[in-house]
């Protein structure tokens, strides 16, 4: 019975190599799971303790080595994703870190001097205009300068105020920002997009990913940012 055993598992170990199976496992299991040595033993004595005249048929065999196979797989798969859940958390905490002091262009019409003293934005233009206007307004609704952009082809124009009264810069004020264009029916209020400061960054919501807290328009998810500058 010695040598028949012997011969037993040593077609089993040669069986379990072919289905990716590691018969000798470095690793110490847990006594709450089926490791791969055990599934080995169990095998050996489901063989020694069958019915002679009703022996299991190879293809019943070979199926309960393919079935343990794939749950070995699945495990490792398991493990495997745990690890890019891992590695994805790292990367959002260092893409949060970076944006922190940066400014994002976001839809809105508040905007502050950056650290340069001058405000960036972006109009949008609908249609091709004739004349695009960006006027610059205080908090009681006054205005303090206007740049002309002239002519302009439709879709995204940027734009900067570089004029910016020092008294502005010295506190950075909040700005209103009102863009108007001419398409050929008068001049016409259009949506602008500007430049704020980021403040704070956050990842603790796993859905959410990372998230920024915007000057003067609080909480923005970063994947909607599409441009930013530092």
């Amino acid at each position: 019975m010695t040598s028949i055993d012997s011969t037993q598992n040593q077609s089993l170990t040669a069986i379990l190599d072919k289905l990716g199976v590691n018969a000798n496992p470095t690793e110490k299991k847990s006594k709450d799971s089926l490791g791969q040595e055990d599934f080995l033993k169990l095998m050996t004595t489901q063989l020694q303790n069958q019915d002679p005249f009703k022996p299991m048929e190879n293809a019943e065999f070979i199926a309960q080595m393919a079935q343990f196979s794939t749950v070995t797989g699945i495990t490792e798969m398991g493990q495997t994703m745990k690890g890019v859940s891992e590695q994805l958390t790292q990367f959002r905490m260092a893409t949060a870190t970076n944006l922190l002091g940066s400014q994002v262009l976001i839809p809105g019409n508040m905007a502050r001097p950056d650290d340069s003293g001058n405000i960036h934005g972006v109009v949008d233009l609908p249609a091709a205009s004739t004349a695009t206007d960006i006027v610059f307004s205080d908090k009681s609704g006054e205005v303090i300068d206007v740049v002309q952009l002239g002519a302009q082809a439709r879709g995204l124009v940027g734009f900067s105020w570089e004029n910016v009264p020092q008294a502005v810069k010295d506190k950075k004020d909040l700005v209103y920002i009102d863009a108007y264009a001419d398409n050929g029916q008068g001049m016409k209020a259009i949506s602008s997009s500007v430049f704020a400061q980021v403040m704070a960054a956050s990842t603790a919501d796993p859905v959410k990913g990372v998230t920024l807290e915007v000057r003067d328009y609080g909480e923005v998810a970063a994947a909607d940012v599409t441009r930013f500058r530092k």
